[in-house]
């Protein structure tokens, strides 16, 4: 990994667990609006992200919230292996959206965040 990616690192993991998973909340929300747009180096770029960011908080967490981190690691891994072909289905590509959604608002209820505005 390069120094940039070392620096991220640094300071991703300087923040509390709640502020990692919004972060990882934010980016699959990311993940969604890129979906529907003509980006797919955006969506490549904020999956790459993602990833690390679940690698630099799932041994952090609670047991079960880490292995439902690590499996939307895992699928983000193999849209990234599949990927030309998925952005070249229009139908593929709305499951991706809609499924990065449906992560985002998970995540986002695991971080607690909302819950503090409540």
């Amino acid at each position: 990994m390069n120094q940039n990616w070392d620096e991220k690192q640094a300071r991703f993991q300087s923040e509390n667990t709640s502020s990692r998973l919004g972060h990882i909340a934010s980016n699959l929300a990311r993940v969604r609006t890129f979906c529907n747009t003509a980006y797919p180096e955006a969506v490549k770029s904020v999956a790459d992200e993602t990833i690390c960011f679940i690698e630099w908080t799932a041994a952090e967490i609670e047991p079960e919230y880490a292995e439902e981190l690590v499996n939307i690691q895992v699928q983000l891994a193999r849209w990234k292996l599949n990927f030309d072909s998925l952005w070249s289905d229009e139908s593929e590509r709305m499951n991706m959206s809609e499924q990065a959604s449906v992560w985002s608002g998970r995540v986002l209820d695991m971080s607690g965040l909302l819950s503090q505005f409540i």
